[in-house]
């Protein structure tokens, strides 16, 4: 039997994402980032030099749509492209200064939510869900057509 839809999985998760997404928007939004901006700052914090293509698989989008975003963040100062050397045909993108600055905004507003997941949940239950979201990422990954 089909699990009502306010207990369903699939509606607990869109809820969780919908609300913490609408927070995150919110917060940057105010710094000035356009959305897909904050979860690219924060991947080229800890994969500086990374190429379009691992920015996308990373921030679940099209690279056509990294390329985009990454157009907008070199207009404001806060990414630089430049060819690699050893490669010509790959770009990297590396963090400006004012792009690390705002690397850092992007992770204290994200840190405001995790801390507000582990102010309802004990370590034990943090450590379970964490667990259970991977079996589910993992179950749900498809190369191919990109979801279930």
């Amino acid at each position: 039997m089909y699990p009502s839809t306010t207990s369903s999985i699939h509606y607990l998760l869109m809820k969780v994402f919908s609300r913490t997404n609408r927070f995150i928007l919110e917060s940057t939004g105010k710094t000035g980032l356009s959305p897909g901006q904050p979860k690219v700052l924060e991947y080229l914090k800890e994969h500086d030099g990374s190429n379009q293509k691992n920015i996308a698989d990373f921030c679940e989008i099209e690279p056509a749509t990294v390329g985009t975003i990454l157009t907008k963040m070199e207009k404001d100062g806060l990414i630089k492209r430049f060819r690699r050397e050893e490669n010509q045909r790959s770009v990297a993108v590396t963090l400006t200064e004012r792009g690390r600055k705002y690397s850092e905004t992007v992770e204290k507003i994200f840190l405001q939510v995790e801390k507000k997941f582990e102010s309802v949940l004990s370590d034990s239950e943090l450590e379970t869900l964490k667990t259970l979201l991977q079996k589910i990422l993992e179950a749900t990954e498809n190369k191919k057509n990109k979801g279930i």
